[in-house]
């Protein structure tokens, strides 16, 4: 059951981020200027599904190892910081705001690896995805901010 908690509820808090950035893929988002290095926007549904999966199954081996209060709150700050970025972004249409956003997601992240380590070590490593395009998807905020 554990399990399926534990990855039932990224996948749920990404869905409803989804609806946020649905409503404006086709409209604000859609003209922007992006960079040149700007995937195409089919991309991001797979990589998010991917990433809250492993997600989930890291929050899994924290949760089976017993109550790490430090990983537990970190774990829901950084998926409501996920959240967050995308009703900043897409909703509010704000990429400065969803930007600062980020910087602090990504810190959140990094904490999480830090003390999932000390549980569990597996639960670390599948962190390591996330940070990487967290780290990908700051720049490219970052570059829309320049660009627009």
């Amino acid at each position: 059951m554990k399990l399926i908690v534990s990855i039932f509820h990224p996948l749920i808090i990404g869905f409803i981020g989804s609806l946020f950035t649905a409503s404006s893929l086709n409209n604000w988002y859609l003209y922007l200027n992006k960079p040149s290095f700007n995937p195409p926007n089919w991309i991001f549904g797979p990589a998010w599904t991917l990433l809250y999966l492993l997600m989930g199954l890291a929050f899994y081996f924290i949760w089976k190892k017993g109550y790490c209060k430090k990983c537990f709150y970190i774990y829901f700050i950084q998926l409501f910081l996920n959240f967050l970025w995308s009703f900043l972004f897409f909703t509010l249409q704000n990429p400065l705001l969803a930007f600062l956003n980020i910087i602090v997601l990504w810190l959140a992240i990094l904490l999480c690896i830090i003390w999932f380590y000390k549980v569990s070590k597996i639960a670390a490593y599948l962190f390591i995805p996330y940070i990487l395009w967290v780290s990908f998807a700051s720049i490219l905020n970052l570059f829309i901010i320049i660009l627009n």
